[in-house]
């Protein structure tokens, strides 16, 4: 039975995407294709395998972190703010995919790296939940006695610890991504969940367009929001989980 149910509620999610997003994907495709021969007609000097070469390597180039800006290119992903904030995407097992190493000793090193780390970071997560619940716990404790309530105190602070949470880890930062990334408020609630859930689509990732300048503290303080948020997702997740079971 909870094979069916999870092949349908996967065929649905598909069925209804499929709906939604082809559409788009066509007219950019058609788009993307008129540009294309209208570049060429208007200039015959460029040729097609020309083109088509220039296209490869900007793509190659963009999925390595290099980006043209007039007649210089920006190299900021692999400083150490980036590089940082890449082994945090790589511990946690968001892998956005917009980076990745390009040499064999990178390659090799990120599957070390991964080995150890992303239990390391299980450990931590589990830590940092255990102390929201003792947080939680304790704030109960308090109520009944002040307040000598039972049964109302449980259901109180799980809500208010929820409302919290949605607060801190998914309402509020969407307006720092609008003022850093100049993303709207819907796409910046769109990527505080993909994120802090592990999707990690990388359609959108903060700190890369090379037109902003970015302050020095705003990966690390991104890095210790994922860390949190990711413990708190994980309580609401396996509160999920239990309803289900």
């Amino acid at each position: 039975v909870m094979l069916v149910l999870y092949t349908g509620y996967v065929g649905l999610g598909a069925a209804v995407l499929r709906a939604l997003e082809r559409p788009a994907e066509v007219r950019a495709a058609q788009h993307l294709l008129q540009q294309h021969w209208e570049l060429l007609a208007n200039h015959s000097c460029l040729q097609g395998p020309t083109l088509q070469r220039l296209i490869e390597d900007i793509i190659q180039a963009y999925k390595s972190g290099i980006t043209l800006q007039g007649n210089t290119t920006s190299l900021s992903r692999w400083d150490f703010s980036g590089s940082f904030f890449f082994s945090i995407s790589t511990i946690t097992t968001i892998g956005y995919g917009n980076l990745s190493p390009n040499t064999s000793a990178g390659r090799i090193f990120c599957i070390l790296f991964a080995l150890f780390g992303i239990p390391l970071n299980l450990v931590l997560l589990n830590e940092i939940g255990q102390l929201m619940l003792l947080g939680v716990q304790n704030c109960a404790h308090c109520l009944e006695e002040v307040f000598h309530w039972q049964k109302k105190t449980s259901l109180l602070i799980k809500t208010c610890a929820l409302a919290t949470g949605l607060l801190v880890f998914l309402l509020l930062p969407p307006l720092l991504f609008s003022d850093k990334e100049g993303w709207s408020y819907e796409e910046g609630f769109y990527y505080s969940f993909i994120t802090l859930s592990t999707i990690g689509f990388g359609d959108y990732v903060i700190g890369i367009n090379p037109d902003r300048t970015y302050p020095g503290w705003y990966k690390n303080v991104i890095s210790v929001w994922i860390l949190f948020g990711m413990a708190w997702l994980a309580l609401v997740i396996k509160f999920c989980i239990n309803f289900l079971e």
